[in-house]
Parts: C-alpha cells; sequence; structure tokens
C-alpha cells in the first residue's frame, strides 16, 4: 500500500507531465498560462508529500486550521480543521507548505526554488494571453519553465530517491514552434508591459549558484550544427550490455527523510529545555548506531567514493522524549 507522502508525489508528476505536454504541443494558444497552472499544482503536491514524508504521513501536517467564534464573539482557544464550502478539509496552500518545511522542519530548499515559483504563480494569477504577442514575455516566461522543470527533478530525487529518467524533462525551445528572426513584432499591452517587468526584474536580481541544482531561470541558446560522424552518443538504457547504475533510493527517503538539520530543528521546537550540547550529543550518537532510528547512504549512490550523510527516522524523538521535557504547545504531536 502506498504511503500518502508517495499518493500526493504521484499526483505531482502527473501534473508536471501534463504542462509539458500542453507547453511542446505545436499549437496551443494557452501554452504560458496552462503551464503555469499545472506546474504552480505540480509543485504544491510535491512540497504538501514532502510535508508528509517528514511528518510520518501525518494528514493533520497539511491541514489548515482556524479558531472558531464563540456566541460572545470572541475567538476559541482551540484550533479546529477549517472546511472548505463542500465540507471537505481545507489544505494548506503552496507558500504554506514551503514554510512549513523550513520553519518547522529546517528542510534547506534553495531560495531560487521559492523564487522561481513566485514568478510563475504571478504569470497565473495574471491570466494575459501571451501567444503571437509579446515576443520577449513568452521567452521570459520559458526560461522560467525551464528552471522550474530542472528544480522538480532535482528535489524528486533528492528528496524521494525516484528515477525519473523514463520522462523527458523539458519544454521545447521557441526557436522549434516559430521563425524568431521573423516573428512579427507587436506592441505589449500596459499590463504585459508591467508583468515583464516584474519578471525581468526578478530574474535579474536572482543570485544562482552556478554549482547548485536549482535556479530561478534558466537561458536558452539555440544552435543548430552538424553532428560530428563517430561522435559517441550517452543514453538512457535499460538493455542488458547497458552499464548498471543501480538506485535504491525510495524505500531509504521513506523510511529515514530526516536530515540531521531537520533532526536539530525538530528537538527545538518539540522540547523546552532542549539545546545543542554535550548531552544532546551524548544521547545522539548511540542512536546513529541503530539501523532503527538512522542510516548512513552515499551522496552519490551511484559512486562508491562518494561522500557520506546520516539520515534519520522521525521514531528517532521516542528516544530523545525520554530524556526532555515536551514544550506545552507540542502536546502529543510528533
Amino acid at each position: 500500500m502506498r504511503s500518502r507522502a508517495r499518493v500526493l508525489v504521484d499526483k505531482s508528476l502527473a501534473a508536471m507531465l501534463a504542462a509539458m505536454e500542453v507547453y511542446n504541443k505545436p499549437d496551443f494558444a494557452y501554452r504560458e498560462e496552462a503551464f503555469a497552472i499545472l506546474a504552480v499544482n505540480a509543485w504544491e503536491l510535491l512540497l504538501k508529500g514532502r510535508v508528509l514524508q517528514l511528518a510520518q504521513n501525518r494528514l493533520s501536517a497539511i491541514l489548515q486550521y482556524e479558531h472558531r467564534p464563540r456566541f460572545d464573539g470572541s475567538s476559541s482557544e482551540k484550533l479546529y480543521r477549517k472546511k472548505n464550502r463542500s465540507g471537505t478539509h481545507a489544505s494548506i496552500n503552496l507558500f504554506r507548505a514551503h514554510d512549513v518545511l523550513v520553519n518547522e522542519y529546517g528542510d534547506r530548499i534553495a531560495p531560487c526554488i521559492r523564487a522561481n515559483l513566485e514568478l510563475l504563480v504571478e504569470v497565473r494569477d495574471s491570466a494575459i494571453h501571451f501567444i503571437n504577442k509579446g515576443l520577449q514575455l513568452e521567452r521570459t516566461v520559458q526560461e522560467l519553465g525551464a528552471a522550474c522543470l530542472k528544480n522538480y527533478l532535482n528535489a524528486v530525487r533528492q528528496w524521494f530517491g525516484l528515477d525519473l529518467s523514463t520522462y523527458n524533462f523539458f519544454i521545447m525551445p521557441l526557436a522549434f514552434f516559430r521563425d524568431l528572426r521573423s516573428a512579427e513584432a507587436l506592441a505589449l499591452s500596459g499590463e504585459e508591459r508591467k508583468l515583464l517587468a516584474y519578471l525581468s526584474q526578478r530574474v535579474r536580481e536572482g543570485s544562482d549558484d552556478p554549482a547548485s541544482d536549482f535556479s530561478v531561470a534558466l537561458r536558452f541558446d539555440i544552435r543548430l550544427v552538424r553532428a560530428s560522424e563517430g561522435a559517441p552518443a550517452v543514453v538512457v538504457s535499460r538493455e542488458p550490455g547497458a552499464i548498471p547504475v543501480t538506485l535504491e533510493e525510495e524505500d531509504i527517503r521513506q523510511q529515514y527523510p530526516w536530515t540531521y538539520d531537520i533532526l536539530c530543528t525538530r528537538l527545538r521546537k518539540r522540547y523546552s529545555d532542549f539545546k545543542m550540547n554535550e548531552k544532546f550529543h551524548r544521547i545522539r550518537r548511540p542512536l546513529e548506531a541503530d539501523p532503527r532510528y538512522c542510516r548512513v547512504r552515499l551522496l552519490d549512490p551511484g559512486n562508491p567514493r562518494s561522500g557520506q550523510k546520516r539520515f534519520y527516522s522521525p521514531n528517532i524523538v521516542r528516544e530523545f522524549d525520554r530524556q526532555y521535557a515536551k514544550a506545552p504547545d507540542m502536546g502529543g504531536r510528533s
């Protein structure tokens, strides 16, 4: 039976594949908007899946809560699950899920991921019809979309250990849709100019680290050249004669999703008397030798000489419960 986290990840992947399929259609009059809608939805599902993974698949971790009004007009102290118009429980949104991961779990998410998502959300919310107008705007959206896919692919691999090599994660460059040299120059509307100025400014302000797996935007430089004869081809293959690279990450990431930073963040929030001192390290060290609570894995699973890193099971907090006092607002929560 699949976990709740994996169910959301599968739905997220379906949404992202739909976004790419729509964008790569030769003639589609709602290309940029449709891609932004589906890609943002894919990221929201992915971030919620990551929250569930770190929260031991507790559904309450991704639900919205609210104070209810009392008869005297005051608000209740107790938090209740918020419901939407249909009466079902409402879940947190994209950026709330991001903030929960960063602030509640100490998950290190590259700032450029949020910057990229904020710009895609701006495109989605603006709901402007781009096709055959504003070529520069189309190019900007494409650069954001390419970075979005790159970020998504790396996040899925790092968080869930999933191999997406069977999918073609790319969006077709605009050069293949039209002749850019003879593209008709049409004036942007006032709203389009404002959106383009905002997107361009944010992209310029983005401080991408060239060594990072994540980006705010990716620029395209399309040149067609004749392939050299005899050039070696690098392909993804499942043929028996191919060089094998075995990845068995999914189960590891599901059972041991916490990094050291996440562990420390959760302990600080869970206990009122927790400090990262000698007591903490004295408790932690023997637990790291117990396979129920900790597992050491290669940072690059395909390279046996790669560096190593420890990953922890959320169940490790049960051992710390014996040594520290829970914070009042934690109650019985994990």
